[in-house]
């Protein structure tokens, strides 16, 4: 008899599967080469960028054996969110009440119809998704089979969840369908959820340092627009949900938008793509004071699945179904989970990772920052934490963690040169998760 915390789980899933629109879950290709913007455009885009390997992939040494893998990644390309979406059609309309078009780079404007729907996958985000399994399974064959199935949760956005079916479909495919994963967990976001930044009513956001770049960057940029368009008279916010069509729209068609010659004509590169490094680093990073600890409920799941110990957490997580061994096995040997860029930055700052020097200047980009959102938390973007036993020395197991396939230092517990640590120094260096967020998750409430 299945008890009513799984048949709820159960329902939840299939609702949630049954609703998704067919062509989200359609595999195609997953390559980028054809939307009509070069790679140096594409990754300007920030969390709106699709995906790109941050490095080349590179093997453990080679006297180490992965015997486990845990995959969390961000869902895939989508539509605008439903408020992106009514900002962007509100700068639109002021654009298009203009009394004339004096720029050339506007010559389209007139004619120009915004067709794109809201949240939802899009196909090159399935197909990216889809990618991902496959690549999962190429490198990581060795440690699973038809007795070691990928155990896979998502939360429970459309998106998210459609991008973890098309992981397993890429998966399954790659395997010639003798490995076919399931979808088994689908975590509510409306309530205890370690996939989604959605339990810290009292965290702030980044609106204010990204208002702060905007007054700096865009007002020239608003005034040739307003020149070009007499009439339109649109605001520094307009300028800005414009220029983040060139990435909506093409990652949407699956081809270059007519607001890209305005992206590039008017240089928003770097510009834009430092608006998403403040926005997420105000947001749910290290320059938000109860964003890490949004992320520390994740890590005690990493934990208990790197140690086959039961979870010990006081955040986040979803103790009925993190204390069953139908919703949360110790005993796989690869993890996937799918979540949000929000969400992951926050682990991600809990872990430890991509720590500044110095906090972000909402005026000022130091050219030499590491925190780069695009080689953070691009759509489909992925951390990867590597379990392995390693020949010629003491019986330990070690761990090395990559994020978009780029070995990360882990200096915070003391990393060789090839990013592995013992798993024993990496579980000790995460007190802050293992604390509870030292006291900060009371402040989420308070």
């Amino acid at each position: 008899m299945i008890g009513p915390v799984l048949a709820s789980l159960l329902f939840v899933y299939y609702a949630y599967a049954t609703l998704l629109p067919r062509e989200h879950l359609e595999l195609r290709d997953a390559s980028t080469s054809g939307l009509g913007v070069s790679p140096e455009v594409q990754l300007s885009w920030a969390m709106y960028s699709p995906y790109f390997p941050a490095a080349l992939y590179r093997p453990p040494p080679a006297n180490c054996k992965i015997n486990q893998v845990h995959i969390l990644q961000r869902h895939g390309a989508r539509f605008p969110t439903s408020g992106s979406a009514e900002r962007i059609i509100a700068a639109i309309d002021k654009l298009q009440a203009a009394d004339d078009y004096r720029d050339p780079m506007l010559s389209f404007v007139q004619d120009y119809t915004y067709t794109l729907g809201q949240d939802d996958l899009v196909a090159l985000g399935a197909s990216q998704s889809a990618a991902s399994g496959r690549e999962a399974f190429e490198r990581y064959s060795s440690i699973v089979g038809a007795d070691k199935l990928p155990f896979v949760r998502a939360s429970s956005s459309n998106r998210v969840v459609a991008s973890a079916t098309n992981w397993t479909e890429g998966f399954a495919a790659a395997s010639a369908h003798r490995l076919r994963p399931v979808l088994s967990v689908v975590l509510s976001e409306a309530g205890n959820d370690t996939l989604d930044d959605n339990m810290c009513p009292s965290a702030g956001d980044g609106s204010a340092q990204t208002s702060q770049w905007l007054a700096t960057f865009s007002p020239a940029m608003t005034a040739r627009l307003n020149a070009g368009a007499p009439g339109a008279n649109l605001t520094n916010t307009d300028t800005y949900n414009l220029l983040s069509l060139c990435a909506f729209e093409t990652v949407a068609k699956g081809k270059r938008s007519p607001f890209c010659d305005v992206y590039q004509e008017l240089g928003a590169e770097g510009a834009f793509a430092y608006n998403g490094d403040l926005d997420k680093y105000y947001g749910t990073g290290y320059g938000q004071p109860l964003g890490p600890v949004q992320g520390a409920g994740y890590i005690n799941e990493l934990l208990a699945r790197l140690t086959s110990q039961p979870v010990r957490d006081h955040t986040q997580t979803n103790r009925t179904l993190d204390s069953s061994p139908a919703t949360f096995p110790l005993n796989r040997t690869l993890y996937a989970d799918f979540s949000h860029d929000n969400q992951m930055v926050a682990i991600f700052s809990a872990m430890g990772l991509f720590q500044q020097p110095a906090p972000l200047d909402p005026t000022k980009p130091d050219p030499h920052r590491t925190w780069r959102v695009q080689r953070i938390v691009p759509f489909s973007g992925r951390m990867v934490v590597e379990r392995m036993q390693c020949a010629g020395g003491a019986n330990e197991q070690y761990v090395r963690v990559l994020v978009n396939d780029a070995v990360q230092p882990l200096e915070f517990c003391g990393a060789d040169a090839h990013g592995l640590c013992t798993l024993d120094a990496f579980v000790e260096s995460q007190g802050y998760a293992r604390n509870d967020g030292e006291g900060d998750f009371e402040k989420c409430f308070a």
